[in-house]
């Protein structure tokens, strides 16, 4: 039987990641067809799943250098969130990784017994709902210019379900993912890209994954075992989307180690440089995504700020290129009977029925 807690604590968390990154891996290819906000270049899925290996990985390190014995919730949270944040890839992959840290943030700080709590009872529940609503309204604030339709709206749709529920963290969990799940499929009316391409927003479906993985954690049942995309309606072109006419040619990424008076100065210069500005983290170490014509000057302001590293450049025309050109794979399976293959069909596969000869 799986670990069902109510409290998100460090053998939660760990399982949190790893049904998250379970769910992005298998996702992966269909939401990166369905990407086509900020720029369709088919990447949204692959960036946060790697977004969401890096904070495995470091969850996975902290229980490492612990051996034998179970780490520090804290130690584990905030291992989650860095991973996340010095593994960020894309508009979406940033976004996820101050989601994360935004919760982090609650989750990670002291916990205050309140008089008549029983020794070492905390409301979970309530610290649930913080963390969510933080993440939030953390991730609105460090992207220059909001949009509506996107996985911001999905992510604030999920702390409104979870500030309006009562119970354990696990029902706390579970309308937080529902409410996300509904706002998903309002995405195509809010921003008229997806309209035009008859898909829901991919940042917001990837985040819905990753909710799903959440309650996964607390209760032991993921929502997507109820089937794949979550109920989620999605109509993909059979074509790649171009990229938006006149939109910037680069996407550059970089940590950057700074103060805060610098990274104020340095948002109001890349803003200055083009669009899909986000900058997260904190504490003298940031990721700083933006969508430029001149990569150069965006590098060069990251120098004025501070120590720039893991520097990342992508050329979208190229990236949509490749895009394209990736080979498509099916499944045929050959099969001598119909029970079998109704059960490829399921599967997703193309089935040949090729009964045997009689024996004669």
């Amino acid at each position: 039987m799986p670990q069902t807690p109510d409290d998100l604590d460090a053998v939660a968390v760990r399982t949190w990641c790893s049904l998250a990154l379970d769910a992005l891996g298998s996702d992966r290819e269909e939401i990166d067809a369905i990407n086509v906000y900020p720029v369709a270049d088919g990447d949204t899925g692959t960036n946060l799943y790697l977004t969401l290996e890096s904070a495995s990985q470091a969850v996975e390190a902290v229980f490492t250098g612990y051996g034998t014995e179970t780490p520090e919730t804290a130690d584990v949270i905030r291992a989650m969130a860095h991973g996340a944040l010095i593994g960020a890839r894309g508009n979406s992959g940033t976004i996820l990784a101050q989601l994360l840290r935004g919760m982090s943030e609650v989750l990670a700080e002291p916990r205050v017994e309140r008089p008549g709590d029983l020794p070492g009872e905390q409301d979970h529940a309530g610290l649930l709902r913080r963390a969510l609503r933080r993440a939030a309204s953390s991730a609105y604030q460090a992207v220059a210019h909001p949009v509506e339709g996107t996985m911001l709206t999905v992510a604030t749709a999920a702390a409104d379900a979870a500030a309006a529920t009562e119970g354990g963290s696990a029902k706390v969990a579970r309308a937080a993912y529902d409410g996300a799940r509904a706002a998903l499929q309002e995405t195509p009316g809010q921003l008229a890209v997806l309209g035009r391409a008859g898909v829901v927003d991919a940042g917001g479906r990837g985040l819905v994954d990753v909710l799903a993985a959440l309650v996964g954690a607390l209760s032991g049942e993921t929502p997507a075992a109820q089937g794949r995309g979550h109920g989620i309606h999605v109509v993909a072109d059979d074509c790649a989307p171009d990229l938006e006419v006149g939109g910037p040619a680069f996407e550059v990424i970089y940590l950057l180690e700074a103060g805060d008076g610098a990274v104020a100065r340095l948002r109001t210069r890349l803003d200055g440089l083009g669009d899909s500005l986000v900058v997260v983290g904190g504490d003298g170490l940031w990721n700083v995504h933006v969508h430029v014509d001149d990569a150069g000057a965006a590098i060069e302001a990251g120098v004025e700020a501070g120590r720039p590293y893991r520097i990342r450049i992508t050329h979208f025309a190229a990236a949509a290129v490749e895009a394209r050109e990736q080979i498509q794979r099916a499944v045929v399976a050959v099969v001598p009977g119909e029970g079998l293959a109704e059960l490829c069909t399921e599967a997703g596969a193309t089935t040949v029925l090729a009964r045997p000869p009689p024996y004669t």
